[in-house]
């Protein structure tokens, strides 16, 4: 059974995107919603629970009208104080987050994306990838009674992947609270699903774009240092998530020897 939480959060996605159609060009879903449209459960007890949307926003492809935020606002969606925060019906958040790379002038939060200023979305790092590497896919609604239906660009598993492993090497030695279990579990979700060798010649691939090829680095040089460690930040997240729900040195051991498998092939990759 689909947890009502997750079930409100595709909904509050699609009024979002139903806002910002005239933007759609420019929208990737990434996050969780986007790993699980390409891993379902990947033979893991958790089943997919998310409670909010992450899009990613290619500024270059915006349309100057409508504003981002007014039409947010218009179709009753209230900002947060972070920027590109948007709580939709039920409270549900919505974020919305350009790539590091292509947020403007510097700012440790803020993306500022002419036209459109400088709250409604923020900059994000190791998102690059995502606009790179996606496809559309037809988002639909996880309410049998709700009929929508959305064509949307979707992240990439390579792409989604190397999101994560950024994500948690930035917040090695931060406070707990910042360390999200289930983000080293989407990673173990990601790895289940994927060829390594196609992974990694999709990994090789990236890493030539001048837009997604620095992260790439990134994430590879993560991976070298920590990613094969069973008792590596990402091992202990995707072992922490499943605590009571799963065999956690299971998913530590598994963790580690996917990631392990990965850099192997991405070694002799060309």
């Amino acid at each position: 059974m689909i947890a009502p939480e997750y079930v409100a959060a595709r909904a509050v996605l699609l009024d979002a995107l139903a806002a910002l159609r005239d933007h759609l060009p420019a929208i990737v879903l990434v996050g969780a919603q986007a790993v699980y449209l390409h891993t379902g459960a990947a033979d893991l007890v958790t089943a997919p629970m998310t409670t909010d949307a992450d899009i990613a926003l290619a500024p270059g492809s915006l349309r100057d009208e409508p504003k981002l935020a007014d039409a947010l606002r218009a179709a009753g969606f209230v900002a947060s104080a972070n920027p590109g925060s948007w709580r939709g019906r039920g409270d549900v958040a919505i974020d919305l987050m350009v790539p590091e790379a292509l947020s403007g002038a510097p700012s440790r939060r803020r993306a500022h994306i002419p036209g459109h200023g400088s709250n409604a979305a923020r900059r994000t790092h190791g998102l690059e990838p995502a606009l790179v590497d996606n496809e559309i896919h037809e988002l639909s609604a996880l309410d049998p009674a709700d009929p929508r239906r959305c064509p949307l660009s979707v992240a990439g598993p390579v792409a989604l992947l190397v999101a994560k492993i950024i994500k948690i090497d930035e917040r090695r030695g931060q406070p707990p609270h910042r360390q999200k279990a289930k983000d080293g579990l989407d990673v173990l979700r990601l790895l289940r699903v994927l060829d390594p060798a196609e992974a990694a010649g999709r990994l090789r691939e990236l890493e030539a774009d001048g837009l997604a090829g620095p992260v790439i680095r990134s994430a590879i040089t993560a991976l070298r240092q920590h990613g094969a460690d069973r008792d590596g930040p990402i091992a202990t997240l995707a072992a922490t998530a499943v605590v009571g729900l799963d065999d956690e040195e299971v998913a530590r051991e598994s963790t580690a020897i996917l990631i392990e498998d990965l850099l192997g092939q991405y070694a002799i990759a060309r």
